[in-house]
């Protein structure tokens, strides 16, 4: 007998798919291996953290296409932030990761916001990243894994 092998096809899947879809997987696996994280579990707690940060900072188109870019689970996190009435300067919103991180100092928080939001671009694309960072006050670039070239004014 002979058995045939049905060829698996990947397509992308809805913004509302389940929460353990293959791109929230890759999504904290990057940031477990760029933020050096020993597990799983606490790469995925920061990845929370931060997106839920990042959702009450970023508004208008630049929120809705980002949560069209990222996986299920990690648009739910940004789409379900009340949008915040002032932008944080990147220093303060580095702070407030901390605040919600318990045990969390000034620089593990850095650390962790540079974690997340710089495994952020390769699924997002630059073209939303630059449009984001136009929205937020100068020095988020830096959190995001690019050169800060904004002028000081």
């Amino acid at each position: 007998m002979s058995t045939t092998t049905v060829p698996r096809v990947t397509t992308r899947r809805a913004p509302h798919a389940a929460a353990d879809d293959d791109g929230w997987s890759q999504l904290v696996e990057a940031v477990r291996e760029s933020g050096l994280y020993p597990t799983r579990a606490k790469a995925e707690q920061v990845t929370r953290t931060v997106l839920a940060a990042l959702g009450t900072h970023v508004t208008g188109d630049e929120r809705v296409d980002l949560a069209r870019a990222l996986p299920a689970e990690a648009a739910r996190l940004i789409a379900s932030q009340i949008p915040a009435t002032h932008r944080l300067t990147a220093a303060r919103f580095v702070d407030e990761v901390a605040s919600r991180t318990p045990g969390a100092t000034p620089a593990t928080a850095r650390w962790d916001v540079s974690s997340v939001l710089g495994a952020l671009p390769p699924l997002i694309g630059d073209d939303l990243v630059t449009r984001i960072l136009a929205q937020l006050p100068t020095g988020y670039a830096l959190l995001f894994g690019r050169a800060d070239l904004t002028p000081v004014s």
